[in-house]
Parts: C-alpha cells; structure tokens; sequence
C-alpha cells in the first residue's frame, strides 16, 4: 500500500481488513530467518528492523507482535554492546561479513511498503534499549489480544495467549533486569495479573521483581498466592520468611512461614535445616528486640535450639555454623561461638561476616592486635566495606590511640566519594587506584578530608580555621543542599553522616572541640533530625560544661528514639551531676532493662546508687558490669547482618 490511496476511505479500509495467509506470513518470517540459519546475523535484523518500520495494519499485527520479540531475542542473545548500531543507521564496515552484499531483495520492488518517517522519531542507542522497545510494543499486543474467557472451548487459544504472553515477560525480566528497572517490570508483570489466574510462574517473577524494587510487603502477599499454588514448595516459603525477617522485621509473619517449612519434616528436603535457621533467626530477632530480661533469655534459648537443629541437619552449610556462632556470641559465649566459627572459616575462608565476627569476638577476649589482622584480612578481600572499616576505626582507637583511627577515617571519606561521588572527581583522580592513595593525615588532593589540628604547616593555634576551610572545600560539593535534595540510596547518606559523627569522636577524644563541631555540623546538613547527631551534639556540649544544654539535647534525642540506651546512660549520668538523682536512676534502670548486657549502663547505675548510699546496690552493678566488659566487644555482635 502507498500514501497515495491513503485519501480514498473505502479503498484504504478495504486493503486495512484483509488477513495474511499462510504462505504469505510464511514467506515474511522466511525472508529474514534465512539470514539467520546462514549465520548472517546482521543483515537478519535489518530485515527485521525494515519489517518493524513498515506502517501498522490490522493484518499484519499478530505477525509483528512475533517479528519483535524474535528481534529482542537476537539483540539480547547474539549482539553485544559494542557491535550495536542504530535502526536509522548502516552497521559498521568491519561488522560486515561479506561486505559485497549490501543489497536485499525488497530493494530491487518497485513499490515498497510505506514506513513511519518523521523528524523527530525515537532512536535506540543501545541493544538493551532497542530490545526493551520491542518488548515494551509486543507485551502491549500481548495484553491486547490476551484470552482471558475461562470457557471450555477457548481453552487451547487461552493456552496459546498465555505461552505468547509468557515468553514476552520472560525476556522483559532479562532485560530490564540489565538496567535495575525493576519497578517498570513489576508494573508491567501487574498487567499480566489479569490472564495469569493459575500461573505460579507470572505470580513468583512478579514476587521477585517486587522485592528487587523494594514493594516488600506487596511482595509477601503475592508470595502466599504463590504458596497456595504450590504448598509443598518450600522455596516460596523461605523467600517469603527472608522479606518478613529482612527489610520489614514482620516477625510473627516470618515464624508462621518458617515453622511451615520446619513442619513438613523430610518432605521439605534440603530446605529443611533453612527452616530450622530461618526460625532461628526470627527468634533471635525477638530477643533483640524484647525488653525484659526474662523475655530475652526465654527467646535466645528457642533461638539455639533451632540453630543447633539446623546444624544438626546440616553440619556442612557455612552459614547455619555462622548464625549459630552468632547467637552463642549474643548469650556471651565466647569460646564456643570461635570454636563453631573456625569450623566455618574452613569451609569458606574469605566469607565477610565471618571474619567480621570473628574480629569482634577477639576483641571481647581483649585481643585487639589479633582483632586487627582478621580486620586486615577481612579489607584484603572485601577492602570497600564500610561496616569493616568502622570496627576497624574502634579498634585502632582502643590499641593504638585516635591519631591512627583518624587516618582510617579519611580513608573512608576519600572511599565514599570514589564510590558514591565519581562525578565530582578530576580526571587525574579517576585514573589514580585507591591503591595508589597513601593514607597519610594529610589529603590536600581529596575534595573530603578530616581536618588535622596536628599540622606542622600552620600551627596548632590556627587549627580551628585550618578545620573550617578544609571542610569548606570537603564538603562544597556534597552537602550543598544535600538536606534538600538528596540523590541515591538513603543508606550511602547515612554511611557518610556516621563517618563524619566517628571523627567527631575522634575529635573529642583528642579535646579538640572546634573540630568535633565542624564534624556534627557536617553530620546535621545530612540529617538534622537524627538522633545519632544530636546525642553527639550532646555530648560535646557535656564536654564543654554546658549541662544544662546537654540535658535538653539529649531529652530531644530521646524524643527521636525512645529506645537509645546510650542516650539513656548520659542523660542519667548529666542528670545525676545536676542533683536529679531519682531520675537518673530511673532512665538508667530503663537503659539496662532494655539491654541487659550494656557494661556501660550498668556501671553508670552503679555510679548513681552509690551517691544514694545504697553501696549494696551499687556493688552488685559494679560487679555485674564488670563481668559484662570482660566480655564485650568493641561494637555490639547484633551488627552483623542476620538474613537467610
């Protein structure tokens, strides 16, 4: 057809509705397959492409609807990156097999088929663009043309509607899965819902691309559609206990799915001893969070007990011999807990989170210099992580004084704007390895920098302005208006405030206060509100004298989180200062009822009843923390991530 009848209605609706037979779709599909069976694979997809552009008609869309999806097919399968070329562009000369034939067989028709032209037509620059495109076009077919009648006799044309649909959403999750467009392809499995009835496979992609986009708890009600659809899946349950225990801390939702597993016995299989873990995990979630002692305890022994079943069943699996280690470690077992954990460093030697708690449970044996070679150990393998190099800040701090956590620190800060800030790098500093960095005190070529009062250049008389226009430059880039507008994951934010609030630390360790406020300041334009940043606030207003403020700040903290116990113990020792004795024994009471193993709270309650002259009370406290600090490490053991 031409544009030419294109003014006459009659002849263009009659040429509109007539259907192509099979030998004429035939011949169309023939026409570019034949490329492909030959191995030439680029000039199958110009005449694919050619095929697409051609003007839609009513007779030709079911036939288009196929012609994209093979064509998402070869991009995605049989075209990398490199070799792509735009559908409004030739390929390259070297790409070309046999660069003499250059011409096809519609070339020398002399009427051609009419296709879309215009100025503005969108172009992919991509293969992973171009294949999403013709997705995008042939699931819009696929939903337009789905069965969803349930009667008997469309029961094969429902059965081929669905295959059709199937397929489609198949390479919809390749491809968007290449680009972490995770909730355009939630949307797009929503829309298939609807002629999905039944289809365990449709239901679970949508499960899943709903929990890669973050739609948690949508994810577990698809979850039990799923579950319904096969109970005796063991799978479906565990990924459902996983989203429960995880991201949405829904614990009784995440014990129902788990003793599920846990109570089809051996028809669970190899799923059985995951059962027993991810109970474990739950009720070692519930210990952590209750608030009574008595409570506590109850809920860590039903956690070891499932834990120890599943190693039982599984003696073999690194991560129940982790988990089991963790919870004896929480109970404060600390010579079972490492001897559990070396069985599972034999099995998986550079595993993170077991070097990770095995530093922490040496450093509860007081063996910090050990302590700080699994840490190295732990960098070597896994060197950007962060929550590493924060216990390696606490060790350093604790064995070798805060000048050596300091150094650490701005490492983290050059480690987060290499990760996180690429963009605002010169072009010298892109090309320069972390490795090349020497991790001296002073960066004068990093944007970020710590400020050092200890600098022979200017003089410690100068350090407070030194500090001022250091961070000036550091933070001229990131923090401008980052309270406002914020782009990226919340956690990297959060990352960088603890960074500036562990210098901070550092800062007040060393009696330098100008810079310990600078470090807040830097915190607070991240998140004003936090009350990580105002405890801090807190205590450099303690430090300074101000009681008065500090009572107040720390009130205010203790507004943004009821449960701080850290927040808790300075209130009660600021209010204990104050001559507000009855109080300060009330808030630190509080702090040790809601974690009984906080060495800290326990002395400082200890420091309150003995100026009461309750000296029995006050003895038993001093002893009771006493036993809890031989035994602590240098951050609590509930750091490490508990997740199946």
């Amino acid at each position: 057809m031409t544009s030419s009848h294109s003014k006459n209605s009659k002849s263009s609706s009659s040429c509109h509705d007539f259907e192509l037979s099979y030998f004429l779709e035939a011949a169309l599909q023939g026409a570019y397959a034949a490329h492909f069976k030959r191995g030439n694979i680029l000039k199958g997809i110009k005449e694919l492409r050619d095929v697409l552009r051609v003007v839609e008609t009513k007779a030709t869309q079911a036939f288009k609807m196929a012609a994209s999806r093979q064509l998402a097919e070869v991009l995605l399968h049989s075209l990398s990156e490199k070799c792509y070329w735009s559908p409004l562009k030739s390929p390259l000369p070297e790409l070309m097999v046999n660069r003499g034939e250059t011409s096809f067989p519609y070339e020398i028709l002399n009427h051609r088929p009419q296709i879309h032209s215009g100025d503005h037509l969108y172009s992919p620059q991509d293969n992973i663009e171009e294949a999403l495109l013709l997705l995008l076009i042939s699931e819009s077919m696929a939903n337009r043309d789905a069965v969803i009648s349930r009667a008997p006799d469309q029961k094969e044309d429902r059965a081929v509607s669905l295959q059709n649909a199937s397929k489609v959403y198949d390479l919809l999750s390749i491809t968007m899965a290449r680009r972490g467009q995770y909730a355009m392809l939630s949307e797009c499995l929503e829309r298939a819902m609807k002629f999905a009835f039944g289809e365990f496979h449709l239901w679970y992609q949508l499960a899943l691309s709903m929990i890669s986009c973050g739609k948690f708890a949508y994810a577990v009600s698809v979850l039990k559609e799923c579950s319904k659809m096969r109970p005796t899946d063991p799978t479906v349950l565990l990924l459902a206990t996983k989203v429960c225990i995880g991201p949405l801390h829904w614990l009784d939702e995440g014990e129902k799915f788990a003793k599920q597993v846990t109570e089809m016995g051996e028809e669970a299989g190899e799923s059985l001893a995951k059962g027993y873990l991810a109970l474990g995990l739950v009720y070692s979630f519930q210990a952590t969070d209750a608030t009574q002692k008595s409570t506590q305890d109850d809920w860590s022994k039903k956690a070891l007990q499932a834990l120890q079943r599943a190693y039982e069943i599984d003696p073999e699996d690194p991560q129940i011999i982790l988990y089991l280690s963790l919870q004896l470690a929480l109970v404060r077992q600390i010579s079972e807990a490492i001897e559990h954990l070396q069985e599972a460093l034999k099995l998986q030697k550079d595993d993170l989170h077991c070097l990770h708690l095995l530093a922490l449970l040496l450093s509860a044996q007081k063996q910090y210099k050990h302590a700080i070679d699994v840490i190295n150990m732990a960098l070597a393998e896994h060197p950007e992580t962060f929550s590493i190099l924060f216990t390696k800040t606490k060790l350093e701090w604790i064995h070798e004084g805060p000048e050596e956590a300091l150094i650490t620190c701005r490492h983290m800060l050059y480690l987060w704007q290499k990760l996180y800030n690429c963009s605002q790098l010169s072009d010298s500093e892109k090309e320069s390895s972390l490795a090349d960095v020497p991790l001296t005190r002073k960066h004068s070529g990093l944007h970020l920098a710590v400020p050092d009062p200890h600098d022979p250049e200017n003089g410690s008389q100068r350090a407070s302005s030194i500090a001022a226009s250091r961070m000036e430059q550091a933070m001229s880039e990131i923090t401008m208006h980052s309270s406002t507008q914020k782009q990226g994951p919340m956690q990297q934010w959060v990352t960088l405030e603890q960074i500036w609030l562990r210098a901070a630390e550092l800062f007040m360790e060393q009696q330098h206060m100008k810079e310990a406020g600078f470090c807040i300041q830097e915190a607070a334009s991240l998140f004003p509100t936090s009350h990580t940043v105002l405890y801090m606030r807190g205590k450099l207003a303690e430090m300074k004298g101000c009681l008065e403020e500090a009572k107040q700040i720390y009130n205010e903290a203790l507004t943004v989180n009821p449960d701080g116990v850290k927040i808790m113990h300075s209130l009660g020792l600021i209010l204990n200062r104050l001559g507000q004795n009855a109080l300060a024994e009330k808030y630190l009471r509080d702090a040790v009822q809601i974690q009984s193993t906080s060495h800290d709270a326990w002395k400082g309650l200890g420091e309150v009843l003995q100026d009461q002259r309750k000296h029995e009370a006050a003895v038993e406290c001093f002893l009771t923390a006493l036993d809890l600090e031989s035994s602590s490490p240098v951050y609590s053991f509930t750091i490490i991530p508990r997740e199946l």
